[in-house]
């Protein structure tokens, strides 16, 4: 039961993504996103928080379900964003969320065996750096930001990476 939420979590990462990057922040940027501080003076859009999570939560799906479910669950989070996004941030969402889960996947699927919280965080890294880039460009025309996705992003995933060390056995094989 538990890996059916973990699933559901997953696939509803993309539209509560889309939902704050537009509502959600302490300062919004007109016909931009809304941020939010990393610390340092550093800002991020706000969906920062939860592609950082979807990263990993991909990764805990292929752990519990295997390939074909995780490519299905991208596939059906791509759908969402879409239905439920302004259509810039869809377009945007929807692109940047199928090459980075994509890639995210693949070098997660290759590094799996030699360290679950490595592929993670190495995963993950890959991830960050191809949504922050794409999405930012085609949703918003620039780059401003990069660093704070980035930044938000690489922190969820290794926070992730962290807790799958010290209680991966319950977390993926549970």
């Amino acid at each position: 039961m538990i890996k059916y939420i973990f699933l559901l979590a997953y696939m509803s990462t993309i539209p509560l993504a889309n939902f704050m990057i537009s509502n959600v922040g302490t300062f919004c940027v007109p016909d931009g996103p809304c941020l939010i501080p990393l610390g340092f003076g550093i800002m991020a859009p706000s969906g920062v928080l939860m592609i950082g999570l979807a990263l990993f939560l991909r990764d805990v799906i292929y752990e519990k379900f295997g390939y074909q479910w995780t490519l299905g669950a991208i596939l059906v989070g791509s759908v969402l964003s879409y239905l439920l996004a302004d259509p810039f941030v869809a377009i945007a969402s929807i692109t940047a969320f199928l090459i980075s889960e994509l890639s995210d996947f693949f070098v997660y699927s290759k590094v799996r065996d030699k360290s679950k919280p490595l592929a993670i965080l190495a995963s993950g890294s890959v991830g960050s750096v191809l949504d922050s880039v794409i999405f930012l460009w085609i949703a918003f025309g620039s780059l401003a930001h990069i660093e704070g996705q980035i930044i938000g992003k690489i922190l969820i995933t290794l926070v992730a990476a962290i807790i799958i060390k010290f209680y991966g056995k319950k977390i993926l094989d549970g």
